[in-house]
């Protein structure tokens, strides 16, 4: 009997040892998304620092991971395909992921390729070292005592206000590096603004969504150079269902989908603009310039 609790209690332990942790930080994110436009977007995007890592990401793609969930589990339970079930779900309008690591602060920037129904991560890594000059100039944000720091980074300059309150060298996107978490950075044009929302603790954290467990539970990034994933990434951009053209004949295309008067044409119109503005609809990027590895030194491009 005694065996038998020890066995408990260790087993327990290591399950609760086994739940990771994270810090969730939800920031406002404001731009212009057309070069030739003053009008200005906002988005909600999300910051997950965990031990190992942080992920900043869409907040659409973790915000609905539980009404999806009951979504695919009522669709199994009843045997049957509802193509009408994110009718009411909010889009992404951001689609790539940006992956930090611990202590390294390698930063990982990640785009999934459908193809032929199969989901593909690609990636390209890089190892940015920010040059922040810390001003003396101190306010507050909110609720946190923030103080000035200014970078250049891809052809913008930075100004961010960053807090000790929070012990985190990280922030929204690729910048880290100041001696607390950025509550708020802007470019001098202000065509990009990451403002802190909210912050919470994550008990039971896990990186992967709902979609991505079910659908990528075993996928493996492929990790290209930044010149072969801009060529691949943009090439997809193009035509996103390119694998699945020769397969949708005429009569295929008239076919209803299963449980809706939507026909498979019908469906693929509402992807294709789903997808074209996805990835269509930015022509101001953040990054103005990137930077291509070369060997033992680096190139500048102008995008």
């Amino acid at each position: 009997m005694k065996k038998l609790t020890l066995l408990f209690v260790l087993t327990f332990g290591v399950m609760v040892m086994a739940q990771e942790t994270a810090n969730r930080f939800i920031y406002e994110m404001t731009y212009k998304p057309k070069k030739d436009s003053a009008k200005l977007e906002k988005e909600l995007m999300v910051l997950d620092i965990s031990k190992s890592k942080s992920i900043y990401q869409d907040y659409t793609n973790v915000s609905q991971d539980s009404i999806l969930k009951d979504a695919m589990e009522k669709m199994r339970r009843a045997g049957a395909f509802n193509p009408d079930f994110s009718k009411n779900m909010k889009k992404a309008k951001i689609s790539y992921r940006v992956n930090k690591s611990y202590p390294s602060m390698k930063i990982q920037y990640v785009e999934v390729l459908m193809s032929m129904g199969k989901f593909t991560p690609i990636a390209y890594s890089e190892n940015l070292k920010f040059d922040w000059k810390v001003l003396p100039d101190k306010t507050k944000i909110g609720e946190y005592n923030v103080q000035k720091a200014t970078t250049e980074f891809a052809g913008r300059k930075w100004t961010a206000w960053f807090s000790t309150d929070l012990p985190f060298q990280d922030g929204p996107y690729k910048f880290y590096g100041l001696p607390g978490l950025i509550v708020k950075i802007e470019d001098e044009a202000k065509d990009y603004s990451w403002v802190l929302q909210a912050n919470k603790k994550l008990s039971d954290y896990n990186e992967k969504t709902y979609i991505e467990q079910t659908f990528m539970p075993n996928s493996t990034v492929a990790e290209l150079s930044r010149e072969k994933f801009d060529k691949t990434f943009n090439e997809y951009k193009k035509d996103p269902f390119g694998s699945m053209r020769q397969y949708l004949t005429p009569e295929v295309m008239k076919q209803k989908m299963p449980g809706s008067e939507k026909t498979i044409g019908d469906m693929m119109k509402d992807g294709e603009r789903d997808m074209n503005r996805l990835y269509n609809s930015i022509d101001n990027p953040i990054e103005l310039k990137s930077t291509i590895q070369m060997g033992s030194g680096t190139q500048e491009v102008v995008k």
